[in-house]
């Protein structure tokens, strides 16, 4: 819902070694790769973050963060809290961490059975996993509780409008201001 109601954001496209689902595109959804092919990169520190969840590996390439950066855009991570720890860690001052949560485990739960795309084992491991992942709430900038997905979403385009303001984000105000007062 962001990425269509904001024109200058733009998807991080996550590389993952668990199986395509069906209708989802390489390239597009993710990077699918072989776990060969994902540790090579690891090696080569092609990802910004990476992480083993729920029994797959899971990284953000940077050579994909970088050009969208470069074209002047925002990127947009959909990530969990390990990923999110290193690239606070390398990017603290360009990153906005953002957490949302359900609005309880037992609606948590319904979302990942309505979606319709994993195993009943699967949606299990993650709402065992779950609780764990919440705990990790108080490590970001902002935190949201997701019980109705318009104002959820008005909400975190008011943060991302905030942050866009910030002085230190705002290239071009110092070459401004001097113009204006000579």
């Amino acid at each position: 819902m962001l990425l269509e109601s904001d024109a200058e954001i733009r998807m991080s496209v996550s590389a993952t070694t668990r199986p395509m689902r069906p209708g989802e595109v390489d390239g597009v959804h993710y990077h699918f790769l072989t776990h060969e092919q994902f540790e090579k990169m690891e090696q080569a520190e092609q990802f910004l973050e990476w992480a083993h969840v729920f029994s797959n590996r899971y990284g953000t390439p940077r050579a994909g963060v970088e050009q969208i950066v470069s074209d002047g855009r925002d990127v947009l991570f959909d990530i969990d809290w390990q990923g999110t720890q290193q690239l606070h860690a390398k990017m603290r001052d360009d990153l906005v961490r953002v957490f949302i949560l359900p609005p309880s485990m037992d609606e948590l739960e319904r979302r990942l059975r309505g979606r319709g795309t994993d195993s009943a084992d699967v949606i299990q491991g993650r709402m065992d996993r779950a609780a764990s992942e919440i705990s990790h709430w108080a490590e970001y900038d902002y935190v949201l509780v997701n019980d109705d997905a318009t104002a959820c979403l008005e909400q975190v385009k008011s943060i991302l409008a905030a942050e866009r303001l910030k002085r230190a984000r705002n290239v071009g105000l110092v070459d401004f201001v001097r113009g204006m007062i000579g």
